[in-house]
């Protein structure tokens, strides 16, 4: 089929990046985007770290051990993907490159070589209590600064299931 040269291609319009009109501020959905950025990376940490140890797991209680880390390593996976979606609901852009989440955590990585599986049960109980007390503030963040009372119940389910997986590792410890 020959094609007129004198009429104009159709040119696609550029896509808009229209912004969620959802009853909050520009700068509170800014602030707490950041917010659920910064627990984006801790949460990639977290995951990596999870899933060294699911692998590297030792002992007599292997078995055992090897799937409670397997658990784990999905659930957090699981919260990645709900922090992500979230972010967007908030019109930001969700962190997505391993720089990114190493800049941004607040969690240690763990480069050791061997780890004996009391201290992998120690380091993933420190990791998750760290993350229910930075959610604790960000959610009076949310609640109280930002007026973001969306994000600040997202974020106690999310604080509270860490308390619950902190509560298991302890368990492990006892």
């Amino acid at each position: 089929m020959a094609t007129d040269l004198n009429k104009p291609e159709t040119q696609e319009k550029p896509i808009k990046n229209i912004q969620p009109n959802i009853g909050l501020e520009k700068d509170s959905m800014k602030k707490a985007n950041e917010l659920l950025n910064a627990y984006l990376a801790d949460l990639h940490v977290l995951y990596i770290k999870t899933r060294k140890y699911h692998w590297n797991v030792a002992g007599p209680s292997f078995k055992e051990y090897h799937e409670f880390f397997e658990e784990q390593y999905k659930q957090l996976e699981e919260f990645i993907d709900l922090v992500a979606e979230r972010i967007r609901t908030l019109g930001g852009r969700p962190l997505a490159t391993m720089g990114d989440f190493i800049k941004e955590t607040s969690l240690e990585e763990d480069h050791s070589g061997e780890v004996k599986t009391h201290d992998m049960f120690e380091r993933l109980l420190a990791d998750h209590e760290q993350l229910a007390r930075e959610l604790r503030e960000d959610v009076a963040t949310c609640d109280d600064d930002l007026d973001d009372a969306g994000t600040a119940d997202f974020l106690t389910g999310l604080m509270e299931e860490h308390e619950k997986m902190a509560w298991m590792l302890r368990k492990y410890l006892s």
